[in-house]
């Protein structure tokens, strides 16, 4: 007996699974979403050395393919130079690099440490400074109003007896870490860890090589695949969405590193000439949490206004409009000179992406959610304007700022 199907229901029955199949793993997502962790960390450690080699490789092919350009006309451009080329600006790129790493943790990684070690062994003496300073302040203000100043006086000494309690559990450990005994437990404890950690970025190196010298193979190969798996329409779709997606991503990277290190350069000169406590951390904190859209320069100056408040509190006030001045510097001049409107996307989002980003990925989801909302926002949103067009409603959003939705022509 010859079984007859019926392409409607089918159709019907696969858009129901699809949905309920979406549904539960919203639901898992939700409800499970530790589970799914645990088991997302042991794929990722598996992973763990391509993922650095795509990486590496992803976030180097900016520069190789600046640095080829010049490479290019030393060979001449010719062909059987191409690879050549290719190799020297490797290379270069590597050397580069690597310059980079080591200099990162020659210089700027002990001078964190120093400061770190130097805020918790001095943080008695800044506790009071900022406590005379702060009744100074207040006692100018509340002559006639003494139980003001008293309710000042006990919350400051919450908020001491608090951070005392920190440092007091934190600075044996600290002390610890810093002598040749707790350096030595501390080598040996993490040399597996250490060992690990190394193999997975050696071999993700080897990985970068490979994908950076092979890199139009890969493309191609992965065009082919799409253009396979899809019909024309979709796979030209595919295709435009993904370059988009990653031109977005590349120039939003790129030029808010770039960004981030010119505010952190003038944090740093601007700190060193007035002579502020921990111009070098506090010009890092500047420049790191810079990366993070829009709340960056705010999520920076909060732990470096707090650090100058407790070690020098008279400098305090400079320093948050020093602050104030650079961020607006950085949002009106600097950062739309060099990053342009790429995102697209309003401050109200931004927040909501930094929020979900940073809860599930920590700082790095901070940075990399922003433009990746940006390049899943105008797909939603055109696939909206495409619903609508095809029942001839109107796609601007101010038709739909009055108080009846426009009707739905039969």
């Amino acid at each position: 007996m010859k079984i007859k199907f019926n392409y409607k229901y089918n159709t019907i029955s696969a858009y129901v699974l699809i949905t309920f199949t979406l549904c539960l793993l919203i639901l898992i997502m939700i409800f499970k979403f530790s589970i799914i962790q645990i088991y997302l960390s042991k794929i990722l450690k598996i992973l763990a050395p391509i993922i650095w080699g795509l990486v590496m490789a992803y976030l180097l092919n900016p520069l190789m393919k600046f640095i080829e350009k010049y490479v290019s006309k030393l060979t001449n451009r010719k062909k059987e130079r191409k690879r050549l080329t290719r190799g020297l600006s490797i290379i270069i790129v590597l050397t580069i690099f690597f310059t980079v790493i080591v200099a990162l943790i020659g210089n700027v990684v002990p001078e964190i440490l120093d400061s770190v070690k130097n805020i918790l062994n001095n943080m008695q003496s800044y506790l009071d400074n900022s406590q005379k300073f702060l009744q100074n302040m207040f006692e100018k203000l509340s002559k006639k109003n003494p139980q003001l100043m008293e309710f000042i006086n006990s919350q400051f000494n919450n908020i001491e007896s608090v951070l005392l309690s920190l440092v007091n559990t934190l600075q044996p450990q600290i002390e610890n870490i810093f002598s040749k005994d707790g350096l030595l437990a501390g080598l040996t404890g993490g040399a597996w860890s250490l060992l690990m950690g190394l193999k997975d970025f050696l071999i993700g190196l080897i990985v970068s090589v490979y994908l950076l010298s092979s890199k139009e193979i890969f493309v191609a190969q992965t065009k082919k695949t799409v253009c396979g798996l899809f019909n024309t329409k979709n796979s030209e779709k595919i295709l435009r969405l993904t370059s988009d997606a990653n031109d977005k991503f590349i120039n939003f990277l790129v030029g808010k590193a770039i960004d981030s290190f010119i505010i952190g350069i003038i944090a740093f000169i601007y700190l060193n000439v007035r002579n502020m406590p921990y111009a070098s951390l506090i010009s890092i904190i500047i420049g790191v949490t810079n990366m993070i859209p829009f709340f960056g320069p705010f999520f920076g100056a909060i732990p470096s206004g707090l650090l100058i408040l407790l070690s020098n509190p008279e400098r305090t006030i400079e320093f948050v409009i020093f602050v104030f001045i650079l961020q607006q510097f950085d949002g009106n001049i600097l950062g739309p000179k060099i990053l342009g409107n790429q995102l697209g996307v309003s401050a109200f989002w931004i927040l909501v992406s930094i929020l979900i980003g940073g809860g599930m990925f920590g700082f790095i989801g901070m940075i990399l959610a922003v433009p990746f909302f940006a390049v899943i926002y105008p797909i939603f949103a055109n696939f909206i304007h495409e619903r609508l067009r095809k029942r001839n409603m109107p796609v601007s959003t101010s038709e739909y700022y009055l108080e009846e939705v426009p009707k739905v022509p039969e």
